[in-house]
């Protein structure tokens, strides 16, 4: 994360008027630099064709920011470890004075204004940002190094005794001052990024951090191997898991508070060949059930959902694959139906939030305890509403079929790809078609794709070739049609598909030069009614299904993701992304 883009341009800018250097030999200048895999200013500065402190000098006052050099500086070790190792490495950034109420930062990207927020609400001291160079940065790194390398080989060495089986020695090595801090930074951080899950993976000689944001995985740190065993070990005492257990994978859980917010992390640990992989899943405590609008269902297909949540009983089905936000489509439905006339329980592998006046139950596979055991119970409990988190097998599909019958509303996922595809799949766990036509209310399918960034969004228009190649996937005039009906505005220019606007994000600093923040869910809803029920009792398989359905006016996934390419919600790319996988 060096120099962002419009900084490159006043570098260029300096390198012309300061140092008289041709347009052309600068460009030649850029090609050697990209096949070194350096940045141009790194490449002038070790080429000897500008004195690196020169130039940023020259950078810090056209951007208004006081320069520093840090080798001139007597930098404290306990300003340094203001900011962890792993942040200072990943945005370089380095802590170098700090008095009552402030903290000096030298940066190489003074307009990353995120990490800059976060060091401030992190350390609750304001921040004077100055840049620096490049070289002054990578020496200061060092000093954290060498104070990672000197204390992770004390935890090294403490980590081998436990292959003599001494666990008590893993556990000091987890209580180290620097383990605690590198764990704490790793979690906060991904608190800050808006990751959904961190990924801890070991390698031959390092440790690689990935977080995922917006459904895409990305690295933002590397660790030294020494820190390694200390690492898994704390995250191990956090869980309440073994520490000394290495063979088998582990689940837990555990509980943070930052600031005002509690966050509960899902931990999973495997062994991999360099040694144990942790994910772990974050969820945040106190987020409360999204509302219909907000999740991303349409006008229509969200009127269709409404009524289905208004029958007394039946079932409401999400489908789709793993991680498209099935569980938190049912959690939205489940805080609208939460009121207190109602008895409502979950049976759910695991609980991933707790919602007040919700009796939320967990399988536990060890003791026999599964979704058909817990769904048997509920029925003993006088339920009005039930969750399933999964139906998985013909027998958790028959007992949430009874209930269905029998005056319950049971709301539950299954894995299929699309909405039609989920009466063929009931059927092949042997549910009769007249069961399934009975008890299903509704089917939804969805997935989620990124949100454009409000910040960078452009608007362009979809070229010939872009247009026949969207053609063989989706009927456009169709599309076309549903737009009015889900309050797509469009101007008189608007006639066909080259003439549309669509949007996507140039990418900004804000979203982190991705051009997307956060994520909305499109959807597929297919209503049971008395047609649809009369061509299930028919046996219809589900290229049938789904062609009465769209005669019906169904509106498909790829469908609502260009609706809401061209409402600017979303890209038609990410919508073919989503869509393809």
């Amino acid at each position: 994360m060096y120099i962002n883009m419009f900084h490159q341009e006043i570098i260029q800018d300096i390198l012309e008027k300061e140092y008289s250097i041709r347009k052309e030999d600068i460009e030649t200048y850029k090609e050697n630099s990209t096949k070194l895999n350096k940045t141009l200013q790194e490449y002038l500065s070790d080429e000897g064709i500008v004195d690196e402190v020169e130039l940023y000098t020259s950078l810090a006052k056209k951007l208004g920011i006081p320069f520093v050099l840090l080798k001139d500086k007597d930098i404290k070790k306990d300003v340094l470890g203001l900011i962890p190792a792993p942040l200072a490495q990943t945005h370089k950034i380095i802590a170098f004075e700090k008095t009552d109420g402030e903290i000096s930062l030298a940066m190489l990207d003074p307009e990353d204004i995120q990490t800059i927020e976060f060091i401030q609400r992190k350390l609750a001291l304001n921040a004077k940002v100055y840049l620096t160079t490049p070289t002054d940065i990578k020496d200061a790194l060092r000093r954290y190094h060498a104070d990672l390398e000197q204390e992770g080989m004390a935890i090294t060495q403490l980590s081998e005794k436990v292959e003599d089986g001494e666990g008590s020695e893993l556990k000091k090595a987890a209580e180290e001052l620097p383990i605690i801090n590198i764990v704490n930074s790793v979690l906060e951080h991904a608190v800050f990024e808006g990751a959904s899950d961190i990924h801890i993976e070991p390698t031959e000689k390092e440790v690689i951090v990935r977080y995922r944001v917006d459904g895409m995985l990305r690295q933002v740190m590397t660790l030294p191997k020494t820190v390694k065993s200390g690492i898994i070990a704390r995250i191990k005492i956090l869980a309440n898991l073994k520490i000394d257990e290495h063979m088998i994978p582990q689940d837990g859980r555990f509980k943070i508070q930052l600031q005002d917010d509690r966050f509960s992390f899902r931990v999973s640990i495997m062994p991999v060949y360099d040694g144990e992989k942790v994910v772990l899943r974050l969820l945040h405590e106190g987020q409360k059930p999204l509302q219909l609008e907000e999740l991303g269902f349409l006008k229509h297909p969200k009127e269709l959902l409404e009524a289905a949540m208004e029958k007394p009983h039946g079932m409401i089905l999400v489908t789709g694959p793993t991680g498209s936000g099935k569980t938190t489509t049912l959690y939205s439905v489940l805080g609208i139906l939460n009121q207190p006339n109602v008895n409502i329980s979950t049976i759910e592998d695991p609980i991933e939030y707790h919602v007040e006046g919700i009796n939320q139950s967990q399988t536990n596979p060890r003791v026999g305890y599964s979704f058909a055991e817990g769904l048997r119970a509920f029925l003993r409990q006088d339920p009005d509403i039930i969750m399933v988190g999964e139906i998985r097998d013909k027998e958790t599909a028959e007992i949430a079929i009874h209930a269905a019958m029998t005056g319950h509303l049971v709301l539950s996922t299954l894995h299929t790809n699309d909405a039609p595809t989920t009466l063929p799949r009931l059927l092949d766990m042997d549910i009769p078609p007249f069961l399934i036509a009975f008890t299903a209310n509704i089917i939804i399918a969805q997935r989620l794709v990124r949100k454009i960034c409000n910040d960078c969004k452009k608007e362009f228009k979809l070229n010939k070739k872009e247009i026949d190649e969207l053609n063989k996937i989706a009927q456009l005039d169709r599309i076309k049609k549903f737009f009015t009906e889900n309050e797509v505005n469009l101007s008189p220019e608007e006639k066909d598909f080259e003439t549309l606007t669509f949007y996507r994000g140039e990418g900004c600093r804000k979203c982190g030069k991705s051009g997307y923040k956060g994520r909305i869910g499109i959807y597929e809803v297919m209503e049971i009614d008395e047609a649809m029920t009369q061509k299930i009792n028919e046996r219809a398989n589900a290229q049938e299904i789904k062609k009465f359905a769209l005669e019906q006016g169904m509106i498909t996934i790829l469908e609502d993701g260009i609706i809401k390419a061209k409402k600017g919600i979303t890209t038609i790319e990410e919508v073919l992304r989503v869509t393809r996988e």
